[in-house]
Parts: C-alpha cells; structure tokens; sequence
C-alpha cells in the first residue's frame, strides 16, 4: 500500500462483480479501483469506461504481477478460481474471490495450504448471501437453546440463475448452455449446494455423512456457438445428511421444480421450530411447544446482518478485523460437500465427511 490506499486490480467482471464488488469496494475509504483484465481486451474496455478504471490489460498475468496493485478481486467462473488465487499469493497480493471457491475438494485444499504460507496476507472467499440479513439473530436462538436439541433440517431451493417469473420454474428445456451447467468450468459445484452448506454450517455445524440422489432432466443443450453439448451436472438434487450434532438434515434444490420459487429453510428442535421462508431471508418465523402456529420473532435492533464483504476485505488487509464471511477453511468444507454429494450420487453410497 503506498500512503495507506489499498489499490485492487479486477481479474474478470462478472455480475456479481459489477452489482457489488466495485461499488462495495468503492464505498471504503482509501480504495482505489486501478485495472482489470477480463475475458478479453474488448471486455475489459468496456468495464473500465463504465467505471472508470484507469488500466486494462489483455490478460491476468500482467495484471496480478503489476506493481501497481495490492489486492486482486476474482470475479472468473470457479475453473480459474485455483490458479488465479495461487498466482496472487506469489506475487504477495490479497486475494477477494468469487464463490464457488474452486472446482474440486483438493483444489480447495491447495488453496488453503497456499494460504498458510503467507499469513501477512488476506484470503476471502465471497460468502452466501441467502442468511446474512437474520443470520445474527439466527446463531443466538440456536446456540442459547431456543430450539432444545436440534433434531432435523429442511431445506427446499428452487435455483433459476436469476429468473423472477414464477412460471419460469418449469424445466427448461430450450435455454442456452449457461456456464454453471458446464462440468469444465463448474467441477463438482451443483447450482447453489456449497454455499448453502456453507450458510447451514454457520448454524449447526458441519455434516459427517451425505448420501445423495441426482438427476439431469435436460441432458444435452448448445452453447453459445450452437454447439450441442452433453450435460453431467444434475438440474435436481436431493441429500440426506447426519449432522455432527445428531441431527439429520433433508436437502434439495431444483431448476425443475414448477411453479416453487426462492427457498425455504426449517430448524426442527425438541422444543420449537424455526422457519424462513422467502429470497433473501429477511424474516424468521418459530413457535414453542404448546403454541397453535408459528409467529414472527423480532429481530432486535443492531441483529440484523447485511452484505458487508468488500467492507470486511480491506479491514482485514488494515487489521481492524478478521475475514468471517468466508475464510478458506470453510470454503474446503463446503467444497468437500460438494464432491461428496456427486461421489454418492455416482455410487449409490453414502460419503463420509471430512474427505
């Protein structure tokens, strides 16, 4: 950093780095937004003039081995997530990427080792949205016995890449190869299964068993050349899990559920029940034993979280805090759930956790 400025160079602008991360990190004081390097340099042009970036280069080596950059956002898809972070750490960059945060479970894990190597250094991985907003309230119910002994977990997610209408939840059979389809890009990621188990963890704690049923509806599709490819990543998953605080949880999510929208989540205890429901969560519903239904349960003021990670990046990289929304090790938990779900959905057999 030179006079306390933290420059950030971009390494693919995506969606989710151009609805958040450059406004996010724009926010911070002392930041300063100074290159990307996108897909390609016609891309990246187009990004910096809509946001003003002062360089572009025509690839991410020249970017992350700049001198003129202290920390490297990821926004590529996961297939690239392994070697842009190591390359980052070479070259003694902070590193902010994208989830999903790699394609496989080993991967995951040199990415951590990496990390340890270099703790002067801060490694983030952007974390699930879908809980921030009630997760505070959340953990306290939980761990302060609202609940009694936790015994189940629901969890129904209708995943449609961004699609708002209600009726688009049918299958679709005709739509475009997206790049979250695509094994090559995507690895052992199945639509949004590691960051909602990375959300659950935060709650309950980690899965010692997974047994998984999978399913493609839509077999072969053509990509954006109009080139029919063959599919391998499942449009509909379900899991079972046992839990290592002896409760059992029930999961699924879908691109083929018609008509279901958004999500539901329920926590099943001894003593009472907690359910949310809607995109994102905003609201937690729960009822003890003896009530006749569920109410609302307030969230007191200064309990309710909100999206704050490009905030939490740059403290961490001045001290002023650690990352929790999501550091490495989770990330090689929720990525080692998401191998285990393909490798029981390949077998027929249920997986045991840690790999």
């Amino acid at each position: 950093m030179e006079n306390g400025i933290v420059r950030v160079g971009l390494v693919g602008a995506g969606a989710n780095t151009r609805l958040r991360h450059i406004t996010g990190l724009r926010e911070q004081e002392g930041v300063e937004i100074v290159s990307v390097a996108n897909r390609s340099r016609e891309s990246g042009e187009r990004i910096a003039s809509e946001f003003e970036i002062p360089t572009v280069y025509d690839n991410w080596q020249d970017l992350i081995q700049a001198d003129d950059t202290d920390a490297i956002c990821v926004g590529t898809w996961p297939y690239m997530h392994r070697t842009l972070v190591m390359a980052a750490l070479d070259n003694d960059k902070h590193v902010l990427t994208e989830a999903r945060m790699c394609m496989n479970a080993s991967e995951a894990q040199e990415m951590l080792d990496a990390s340890r190597q270099v703790p002067h250094l801060v490694t983030q991985i952007v974390p699930a949205p879908q809980l921030l907003q009630v997760e505070p309230t959340l953990i306290d119910l939980v761990s302060n016995g609202y609940l009694g002994e936790l015994l189940a977990v629901r969890l129904r997610v209708s995943d449609q890449h961004g699609r708002a209408d209600r009726s688009d939840s049918f299958v679709d059979y005709d739509g475009e190869l997206h790049w979250r389809q695509d094994r090559n890009y995507s690895g052992y990621n199945i639509m949004g299964l590691g960051i909602w188990y990375e959300a659950i963890m935060r709650l309950v704690g980690p899965a010692t068993r997974v047994m998984a049923m999978t399913k493609v509806y839509v077999p072969r599709r053509k990509d954006e050349n109009g080139v029919m490819r063959t599919i391998s990543i499942p449009d509909h998953v379900n899991v079972l899990c046992e839990m290592a605080c002896g409760a059992q949880a029930d999961l699924s999510w879908s691109t083929a559920t018609g008509l279901q929208m958004g999500q539901e989540l329920w926590l099943f205890g001894s003593e009472a029940t907690i359910h949310l429901t809607g995109s994102p969560f905003t609201t937690i519903y729960g009822g003890r034993r003896g009530d006749k239904e569920l109410t609302e349960i307030p969230i007191a003021e200064g309990m309710r979280g909100g999206w704050r990670v490009e905030e939490e990046f740059i403290n961490a990289i001045r001290g002023k805090e650690k990352v929790t929304y999501t550091p490495f090790d989770v990330g090689v938990q929720y990525m080692e759930f998401t191998e285990a779900v393909t490798r029981s959905a390949q077998t027929g057999q249920a997986i045991s956790l840690p790999l």
